[in-house]
């Protein structure tokens, strides 16, 4: 006998893990592979972080490097990150406000987890990282999709107040958006936190807002991310520096809940003692020695941004629909047809690889990642463009 909820997510593969491991088994077989498919970055890290790995493991006792820190992390690397957000966002966060975790997905669990209660719900606006499902289900919460607006992606928030109830504990937010790339306005962001504090009031007590940031650094066109925190003090920080520092294989991020956040110090032992209860003991310590060096590196990004306007300028002249993304790394576009799975499959066998919506709450678009080479997207654009002229 097993746990049959487990048994049933480890049966139950990821859309996004099926198709990249569909591609490497064509691409080991002699194929070519236009593989569209996995968020994995495509730039080399900024420099420095590979000075710093060197470095410390040069420079320092080895003793120290590999040892246990305390369980949220080192002082020094909690101060360093606090005091770069403050200095970029005039925010008054201190050290203590951070607890690392192995990434950005174990830093979500732990949150949902602190906040989930019996009979509660927490509420994720679509297009939604398809992992929130199982991440809430698992917490015992249960998961409340929200449309967006489609013409914008941008929250619709008098569908999201029709949906908050007195049970509703949180709402997670993404932005940069993965799938869609769209960075939710300061606008828009102040209409979500006018609804969530009146909603508070009226039904006496927060809610709380989880705000998944791994892509706010990869933005174009000198667009803004807002700083959530500002806009809704409620608001619980999920970040990863995958996609910033380009080392989603080191597994390095943090849970902040700034000193603003109602009964800040229960939120965060809760989230602590949900990680606890993971299995998580700290965050890998020759990691957080590197981020507390590099926490104010960016990458270039200017290979994403080419292969961004490439791809979206050459699908848009096709014919295919699609919101111009200004954050992350992805497109999210209108499936000719109606049927993204159809579409998907249909570009499956011609080795063109990208994501059907449904697991991002969109059944009807797909996502293709533009962290490629430049090289392959090129080679991929007549296979896109034969395919959407069967259906015009």
């Amino acid at each position: 006998m097993v746990n049959s909820t487990m048994l049933a997510l480890g049966q139950t593969r990821s859309c996004i893990r099926e198709l990249f491991e569909y591609g490497l088994r064509r691409a080991a077989a002699g194929e070519r592979v236009y593989d569209f498919s996995l968020g994995n970055p495509s730039i080399p890290a900024p420099p420095e972080v590979n000075d710093h790995f060197v470095s410390i493991l040069r420079n320092m006792d080895s003793l120290a490097v590999h040892s246990y820190t305390q369980a949220p992390g080192t002082m020094d690397a909690r101060q360093a990150v606090a005091e770069e957000l403050n200095q970029r966002y005039g925010a008054d966060l201190r050290g203590e406000n951070f607890f690392f975790t192995c990434g950005a997905a174990p830093a979500l669990v732990s949150v949902i987890r602190a906040l989930a209660t019996e009979g509660s719900e927490i509420l994720a606006i679509t297009p939604y990282f398809p992992e929130y499902r199982p991440f809430v289900e698992s917490s015992g919460a249960a998961f409340v999709p929200v449309p967006a607006e489609k013409e914008t992606f941008q929250i619709d928030c008098t569908a999201l107040e029709a949906r908050v109830t007195p049970r509703t504990q949180a709402v997670i937010v993404n932005s940069p958006n993965n799938p869609s790339g769209v960075i939710y306005t300061r606008e828009t962001l102040k209409k979500l936190a006018e609804v969530l504090t009146r909603k508070g009031a009226e039904y006496g007590h927060p809610i709380y807002l989880i705000s998944d940031e791994p892509y706010r650094e990869l933005v174009y066109d000198g667009a803004e991310v807002p700083f959530v925190p500002d806009i809704y003090p409620n608001t619980v920080i999920c970040y990863s520096y995958s996609k910033s520092l380009s080392m989603p294989g080191e597994r390095i991020g943090y849970v902040c809940v700034p000193d603003r956040v109602a009964d800040s110090e229960e939120v965060f032992a809760a989230a602590a003692g949900a990680s606890r209860i993971l299995g998580h003991v700290c965050a890998p310590s020759l990691q957080q020695r590197v981020v507390a060096a590099c926490a104010a590196s960016r990458p270039d990004l200017g290979a994403y941004d080419r292969n961004r306007t490439t791809l979206y300028d050459a699908l848009t002249s096709y014919g295919y629909q699609c919101v111009k993304p200004n954050g992350a790394f992805y497109l999210f576009v209108k499936a000719p047809g109606g049927d993204a799975q159809a579409f998907s499959d249909q570009a499956k066998a011609r080795n063109l690889l990208i994501v059907p919506g449904g697991d991002f709450g969109c059944p009807n678009y797909f996502r293709a990642s533009t962290c490629v080479s430049h090289e392959m997207l090129l080679e991929s654009l007549p296979i896109f463009e034969d395919l959407i002229k069967s259906y015009l």
